[in-house]
């Protein structure tokens, strides 16, 4: 049987905990876009730590859970890809991870507005795959699937930490 045409929803094989990692707890199954629902659902998961915790807390608790998620999303979506085929559109917890990493230089000094900065320069490095993005995706299984998001977080960073330098 061809696992790539089963439903994502309903397909009752794949089991719980890796099809809830692989979609930000069900956000992959949003309709429309669900590369940013699951990078929407990174900032609705962030946004208490950076409205409450101190910076030095905020920074520490997503580098934490970039590492974490990481470890336990690369496993979630090389098993997604044996029930749904390859990088499925609902696995999305590799934006969300992608977005944390945009979020980094956020937490310690920036105004909330940054915060849209950040999911608009990820977006746009995760849709349009620049600079090596796109070869990113050759690796396999998993690993593939995170690391281009990793990567378009770490381009964010860097465009977030020019802008805040020289202009904002």
């Amino acid at each position: 049987m061809n696992h790539s045409r089963l439903h994502p929803i309903t397909d009752e094989r794949f089991p719980l905990l890796p099809r809830l990692i692989a979609t930000s707890l069900g956000f992959g199954f949003l309709p429309l876009a669900p590369g940013t629902w699951g990078a929407i659902f990174a900032i609705i998961v962030w946004l208490p730590l950076y409205l409450w915790a101190s910076a030095a807390t905020t920074l520490i608790v997503t580098a934490i859970a970039i590492v974490v998620v990481t470890i336990a999303g690369t496993w979630a979506s090389s098993v997604s890809e044996r029930y749904w085929g390859k990088d499925p559109v609902v696995a999305c917890v590799d934006e969300t991870v992608g977005q944390w990493i945009s979020l980094l230089p956020v937490a310690p000094f920036c105004p909330w507005w940054e915060i849209l900065v950040s999911l608009a320069l990820f977006r746009f490095f995760d849709i349009f795959k620049p600079l090596g993005i796109r070869s990113m995706e050759r690796l396999p299984r998993g690993y593939g699937m995170m690391a281009d998001d990793i990567l378009s977080g770490i381009y964010a960073v860097v465009i977030l930490v020019v802008l805040n330098y020289f202009i904002l």
